[in-house]
């Protein structure tokens, strides 16, 4: 099994400025900021991966690199036998989770489910909420308020709850 503990993403940029105060009033992390990895932040009842692991160019992953990325994806979702809630942070992660999903033998409801903010997907002893990914273009544009992040993670927390 692999160390979970060390991995750390949206550090240090406008995602981490925007998501990390959601999670803080959410109750999943223990500070509202996230610089840099000796900042003390501790995320409980949290585990934040991604379906693509690099930073691709123009902040859009291609296809082959989606591909690339997914056995990776799936290590990540193997080693979290307690999985219970998964918020995937845009298309590109929710459709990643639903092909994941689909790989582990989960029975995924026909037609499949489509990306749409607050969406939610209940599967056997698993539910999928989707949000809109919080970069910089969907938080300065509106697309994606605090008060609207902030209903999607107060959501996940009542499912834990």
């Amino acid at each position: 099994m692999m160390d979970l503990s060390d991995l750390r993403m949206f550090t240090g940029d406008g995602s981490a400025e925007f998501l990390t105060p959601a999670l803080f009033r959410a109750g999943f992390a223990n500070q509202p900021t996230s610089v840099h990895a000796a900042d003390g932040l501790r995320l409980d009842d949290l585990y934040i991966t991604a379906v693509v692991h690099c930073a691709p160019p123009a902040n859009r992953p291609l296809p082959q690199e989606i591909v690339r990325c997914h056995p990776y994806f799936l290590t990540h979702l193997a080693n979290m036998p307690r999985l219970q809630v998964i918020v995937a942070l845009g298309q590109i992660a929710f459709s990643g989770v639903l092909h994941a999903l689909r790989a582990q033998g989960y029975d995924l409801p026909s037609p499949m489910p489509r990306f749409s903010h607050g969406g939610v997907t209940s599967l056997p002893g698993l539910t999928l909420l989707a949000s809109y990914h919080p970069s910089r273009q969907n938080t300065q544009t509106g697309r994606l308020t605090s008060a609207m992040l902030d209903a999607v993670f107060l959501q996940a927390r009542r499912l834990l709850d």
